[in-house]
């Protein structure tokens, strides 16, 4: 019985030691933009009050009141503050003025400024796996009433019961209305994007998120997958994703060394190319140039022949991050060959295993996080084989890291053009982004526009 407990308990721990192959954290300054995007572009407001002056057929009438208008709606002024463990608490500032007949047979106008406020729950839609906001515990409180009436009790009372009639009514909906707008904005987080022709990449959720006293926090377990449907895991040595000291409050995405290298798996393929007829400066590369600094090319070959490198990429991509440097580990083999004319193959002439250190520079691009590469250290260099004898690679050292930066590393970099996706959420522009690059991980600070 207790090896079974043991079993379930490591079981469970198994499933939640990963840590998330990529982070975001949502700040004050996201969700006040967001919402109040969604405000203003809804006019849900402006929308409401119309509603209300044209009231639908079989509507209940408020008892002493007719012809009803609601006019003159302040432009709302929203604060929001996190409820952590919750959401996110709204307080949404207006105004407007309510006109019609009342019981004395007069017209009537009353002028109010309120607060809405209610409490925006954060959940996770069971259907979809996407986030989702619902309201909570929606109140409306008077700031001030200004009314044409005269001031008695029975009038008092009046205009006290008519605004908690029609106030709740027509406010806290515009607040239901408001999250839908917002959350339609989160429907495509966990959509399926394409890189390239090679595979595709899933921005899944690794937990539902979590509200802090600073932030939203929404953790990913992306699914990196080969358009064979082979599904690329993602390396758990890394350490954990953190956010750089100071910054606890900003919105930001953190992308791991390791999900950087599994999108990067996409690509191998792609890397592995034949160079021929490249010219390093303006020479252009033959045997005579290799003789220079392999002189047993010269006694086999007394006429220069062009030639023509294979490159191979051996292992997938590996990206690794110190703080301000990033680089692309790749680990392959350089074949070089003579070519011959008449319709012959060419003849290899040997055979190396290496590894290069490409440093990687990232930007943003529509959206979408771009990487330039430039060689930044020929890290080995090893003889395999040979068809032209015995010969000391390490003479080779200077020749192939130049030839790789001038002819190689352009490839490289044109194959990487394509970009890789980001999260898809609140229309969020990630062309402003600060780049930064901290130990595992790749940050990019948000911002609103």
């Amino acid at each position: 019985m207790l090896w079974i407990l043991c079993l379930v308990l490591c079981g469970l721990l198994a499933g939640t030691r990963a840590d998330p192959g990529a982070l975001l954290r949502l700040g004050m300054d996201i969700m006040n933009h967001e919402v109040q995007s969604a405000m203003e572009e809804s006019h849900i407001l402006e929308k409401m009050a119309a509603e209300a002056s044209n009231p639908q057929p079989g509507g209940k009438a408020i008892k002493g009141l007719s012809n009803m208008k609601v006019k003159d709606v302040l432009d709302p002024v929203i604060t929001l503050s996190f409820v952590p463990g919750v959401g996110i608490f709204q307080c949404v500032s207006t105004g407007m003025t309510i006109t019609g007949k009342s019981f004395t047979g007069g017209n009537m106008e009353i002028i109010v400024v309120l607060n809405i406020t209610a409490t925006d729950r954060l959940l996770q839609d069971e259907e979809t796996g996407t986030p989702m906001f619902r309201s909570e515990g929606c109140e409306v409180i008077l700031v001030s009433v200004k009314t044409n009436l005269p001031n008695n009790k029975a009038i008092n009372k009046f205009v006290d019961s008519t605004l908690r009639k029609v106030l709740p009514g027509l406010m806290c909906p515009a607040i239901d209305a408001v999250l839908v707008y917002v959350n339609k904005k989160w429907t495509n987080l966990t959509e399926t994007m394409p890189v390239d022709q090679m595979g595709t990449v899933k921005y899944a959720l690794a937990a539902s998120p979590a509200t802090t006293a600073s932030h939203i926090q929404v953790d990913f377990s992306p699914v990196v997958q080969l358009q064979e449907s082979q599904v690329i895991q993602l390396a758990t040595d890394g350490s954990a994703l953190e956010s750089p000291e100071g910054s606890a409050k900003d919105s930001q995405l953190l992308l791991s060394a390791s999900f950087l290298t599994a999108e990067l798996a996409l690509l191998q393929k792609s890397l592995e190319v034949n160079l021929r007829d490249r010219r390093v400066g303006k020479l252009s590369q033959t045997t005579r140039t290799l003789a220079g600094f392999i002189p047993q090319v010269a006694k086999t070959y007394h006429k220069p022949k062009p030639l023509l490198i294979k490159v191979k990429i051996n292992k997938p991509p590996k990206v690794t991050m110190k703080a301000g440097k990033s680089l692309m580990h790749l680990h392959g083999s350089l074949e070089m060959f003579a070519v011959r004319r008449h319709g012959k193959h060419p003849k290899s002439l040997f055979l190396l295993e290496t590894h290069l250190g490409l440093e990687i520079h990232y930007s943003v691009h529509e959206n979408r996080l771009q990487m330039a590469t430039s060689l930044d250290s020929l890290l080995s260099l090893s003889r395999v084989s040979s068809s032209i004898g015995n010969f000391n690679e390490t003479a080779l050292t200077g020749f192939v890291t130049d030839y790789l930066q001038k002819a190689y590393i352009p490839v490289v970099n044109d194959v990487l053009h394509v970009g890789l996706p980001l999260p898809d959420l609140l229309a969020i522009n990630y062309n402003l982004a600060e780049l930064d690059i901290v130990e595992d991980a790749l940050v990019l600070g948000l911002k609103t526009e």
